[in-house]
């Protein structure tokens, strides 16, 4: 079979920098670019921290490109209090020597998605979704383009990560949520409710350290620094890893299970703005719009990041 397309959009971030291994890692991927936006950390950070995991992985030739430095209508919100100062505190990566490419990113989405085959390409998405709506907004007709969007983002019985109502990367930009959930694109989103069932042990970090190559003890080195934060807010024994849900449902979707739901943004309510309202039980009538997963096999989905990092440099 060949390799699906995808392009990630993403914030890097440590859970993101897995997400982006795990998808350099696997055959069953063409990553044909990687879109960066402001959230995390600013955008001048995002950038520089996927072109380094580019190269963590010995993937220098894969193609970066800068997008949105702020959300659509809002002010842009960071998580250094989470990330570290750089985005991928933990290890100690060169500075990239690839460079970055000229074009925006969301031009770059435009021109790729308007010559792909109708339903060609799958967006992959892991942080505030400004550069993808961006694009809807610019060029209505790339929807067509899309085969699918699966998206980390949102909560519902869960609640959120950053107010008491809203996930990180929806608050970031509920605006640009509101439109990609408007689309009519076909969408799976991983909200903190299957998150949250899949949590880091300090045994599984410890067994990248062991596998012997240099992304493995990166890899153990984010996931040291990251997973305090969680460890700290949940009293838990480990913290959750979000994105490479992403591309762990597109290599193994056996690994999880969810449902077709009707979603909606808040924007209006200072309150609970970025809330995901998902219609987990019909109850509004409104039409299904989102497939929205809220279980997960941990074991499987650790040990496909485990074999999949291996395989890197």
């Amino acid at each position: 079979m060949a390799p699906r397309p995808i392009i990630i959009d993403t914030d890097p971030g440590q859970d993101d920098a897995i997400a982006i291994l795990l998808a350099l890692a696997s055959p069953e991927f063409d990553v044909l670019g990687i879109t960066v936006v402001a959230g995390n950390v600013p955008l001048k950070l995002t950038e520089m921290n996927a072109r380094k995991i580019c190269e963590l992985a010995g993937k220098p030739e894969t193609k970066v490109f800068a997008g949105c430095a702020r959300p659509m209508m809002r002010s842009l919100v960071t998580a250094e209090e989470v990330h570290g100062k750089t985005g991928l505190d933990g290890p100690e990566l060169p500075d990239p020597a690839m460079a970055l490419q000229d074009q925006h990113a969301v031009d770059w989405l435009v021109e790729t998605l308007r010559a792909a085959a109708p339903g060609g390409i799958t967006l992959c998405t892991l942080g505030p979704l400004t550069n993808v709506a961006a694009a809807l907004v610019k060029a209505p007709d790339i929807a067509g383009k899309i085969a699918e969007i699966v998206m980390m983002g949102g909560g519902f019985f869960e609640g959120g990560n950053v107010t008491p109502a809203a996930e990180f990367n929806i608050y970031v930009d509920p605006h640009a949520a509101h439109v990609v959930l408007s689309s009519g694109v076909k969408i799976t989103m991983h909200p903190l409710d299957v998150t949250h069932k899949a949590l880091m042990t300090r045994t599984w970090i410890d067994s990248l350290k062991a596998l012997g190559n240099r992304t493995g003890a990166a890899a153990a080195a984010m996931l040291d620094f990251y997973e305090r934060f969680d460890m700290e807010k949940y009293g838990e024994d480990g913290g959750p890893l979000h994105d490479p849900c992403v591309m762990a449902f597109l290599l193994q979707p056996d690994l999880f299970q969810g449902k077709d739901c009707n979603v909606q943004v808040e924007t209006g309510s200072e309150l609970t703005m970025g809330m995901t309202v998902v219609d987990w039980w019909g109850v509004s009538g409104r039409p299904a719009n989102c497939h929205v997963i809220n279980q997960i096999d941990a074991a499987g989905f650790y040990s496909l990041i485990h074999d999949r990092l291996a395989r890197l440099p």
